[in-house]
């Protein structure tokens, strides 16, 4: 090789193996903070193992999903607040699971960037292993990817896959939903991982003071309050499911009530959800006095405080209420199951909107 040509290096070229390597040594101890039954808690192979066996199932479905955590990261990157986003991140697959009646097994991670600095990802991995511990739930490995070019400074990406488990026949399809059902909701942490767009316009046009106490809750910062990370509902959820007291659930994420409910319903199957049952959280009326928007937007763009909501038979529901209240919920009364074509309506004392199975939303007036 010529000493007169240059000698190029990967670093040069923006990607530092060193650092690459150090980040896997940081979070060894978060990793192996997250292990259960099925997980031997290494990483730095090629791929993570887990036993369902180890974990107790003899017949198990498994049930995968897949996440990220949206607009959100651009909020949290630009008020250098990444200590919560990662237990989002877990929240958005986890809870998704659960809604099918499956125990999260494990979780993989990616986290993309132009450059691994400031210790931005160990505070990022570290929420993403807090989410899995909160969830039950092994962190046995993900990707870390260095990619100058493709990222402004300071920006990056997350996305997360989680597996779960359900015995074969134990799973929730929602077939057993029928009419009389009652739908119960579980109270949000706020506006969780969905919606954020929006609410990063509303913060730019209505010029916001982020880091003053929010005009809703003057014991905390506007930014804390929407940074808020996602309830993870797993551990209260998961022993009700398995008595056979619920028949279906609705993870409320982006579509809001309107769009998500539907989801989880035979045919034949409406959802009437009453908007006055339940006290708007102060967040979620600021937000759409701020934005001037109007009740049906809410409905489908936001969780209107209700991060989950259950389909339970009304000779379980009381049951159902206090089990979920002695493990800290808290239960609202969102609607019922009337016979009609598969779908969901909103009425409250501003109108009525409803949501068909192909998910067109009307208004009704």
């Amino acid at each position: 090789m010529s000493s007169d040509t240059p000698s190029y290096t990967y670093e040069q070229a923006g990607v530092s193996i060193d650092a690459g390597n150090r980040l896997v040594k940081a979070i060894g101890p978060l990793v192996k903070s997250t292990m259960r039954p099925g997980a031997d808690g290494e990483i730095g192979g090629f791929g993570g193992f887990f036993d369902p066996k180890a974990a107790g199932y003899k017949d198990p479905l498994l049930v995968a999903g897949n996440d990220g955590v949206g607009t959100k990261l651009k909020l949290a990157i630009d008020t250098d607040r990444h200590d919560h986003v990662g237990i989002d991140l877990v929240a958005m697959c986890v809870n998704d699971l659960i809604v099918q009646g499956a125990e999260p097994l494990f979780f993989l991670d990616y986290f993309a960037t132009g450059k691994l600095e400031n210790g931005v990802a160990e505070r990022v991995i570290a929420g993403i292993a807090e989410g899995c511990k909160q969830a039950g739930c092994a962190l046995i490995g993900g990707e870390t990817a260095e990619m100058p070019g493709m990222y402004a400074s300071g920006d990056y990406d997350l996305a997360g896959f989680c597996v779960g488990a359900v015995e074969r026949g134990e799973q929730l399809t929602g077939e057993r939903v029928a009419p009389g059902h009652v739908l119960l909701g579980l109270a949000s942490s706020g506006v969780h991982s969905n919606g954020f767009s929006l609410v990063r316009r509303l913060a730019e046009d209505k010029g916001w003071k982020l880091d003053r106490p929010a005009l809703f809750d003057q014991d905390r910062l506007l930014v804390e309050t929407l940074l808020e990370p996602t309830r993870i509902y797993v551990k209260t959820l998961l022993p009700i499911v398995r008595d056979g007291l619920i028949d279906a659930m609705a993870h409320i994420t982006g579509g809001g009530l309107l769009e998500n409910i539907p989801r989880v319903l035979p045919q034949g199957a409406h959802a009437e959800v009453d908007a006055d049952s339940w006290d708007q959280p102060g967040l979620m009326a600021f937000l759409q006095a701020q934005g001037n928007i109007e009740p049906g937007e809410m409905a489908r763009t936001f969780n209107c405080g209700v991060g989950m909501v259950l389909a339970v038979e009304p000779s379980k529901v009381e049951l159902v209420r206090s089990r979920l209240e002695d493990a800290g919920e808290q239960v609202l009364a969102v609607g019922q199951i009337v016979a009609g074509d598969k779908g969901c309506t909103v009425r409250g004392s501003l109108g009525t909107w409803s949501a068909k199975e192909d998910w067109e939303a009307v208004h009704l007036g």
